[in-house]
């Protein structure tokens, strides 16, 4: 799906219920304010020298704005799936071209008890290319070591859910 949408709460998502099927369709605003269930895709993308992209979300993000974040990634659009979604976002955010389709890990379904709830497909992609994150949704980025980043997560200010995507993804890797 490539949808030019000039207003992001305008794009079309699917909704779906507590077993990832998908009961309707509704613009992204309204799926936001009514706290409904939609899908989403992270992605943890290294460089060739296997370091983390973090990144600062913009001040006008529709979600967690001005928030760190260690993941790319975003809402997978009605009709879209999980992995055209993840392709797609780590393009747009990372500002390349020709990346690798991003290797699936696992889903989840993130639910912070207070009515935000998605499904989640978490991947991984290596990106030797350089980076050139968009404007619109990057405020400040750098590549960080597994290290560093793990003292940041207890430091920062991160975005709720990718913090929890960023614990399930080490309990994942731990047991591997």
């Amino acid at each position: 799906m490539s949808v030019d949408v000039t207003n992001p709460a305008d794009e079309i998502l699917a909704v779906v219920d507590e077993h990832d099927r998908v009961i309707g369709e509704a613009p992204r605003g309204e799926v936001y304010a009514r706290g409904l269930r939609h899908r989403c895709v992270f992605i943890e993308a290294r460089d060739t020298e296997g370091r983390v992209f973090v990144h600062r979300r913009t001040d006008t993000k529709l979600v967690f704005p001005s928030l760190h974040d260690m993941f790319v990634g975003g809402v997978v659009g009605a009709g879209e799936s999980y992995d055209d979604a993840a392709l797609r976002e780590a393009q747009e955010e990372l500002g390349v071209s020709g990346l690798p389709r991003p290797t699936p890990l696992f889903k989840f379904l993130y639910d912070d008890g207070a009515g935000r709830t998605w499904w989640s497909y978490l991947y991984e992609v290596r990106c030797a290319a350089p980076v050139d994150p968009q404007v619109e949704e990057v405020a400040w980025h750098d590549f960080l070591t597994d290290a560093e980043l793990a003292r940041r997560a207890e430091e920062w200010e991160w975005v709720p859910d990718g913090l929890d995507a960023y614990r399930r993804l080490r309990g994942f890797r731990a047991t591997r």
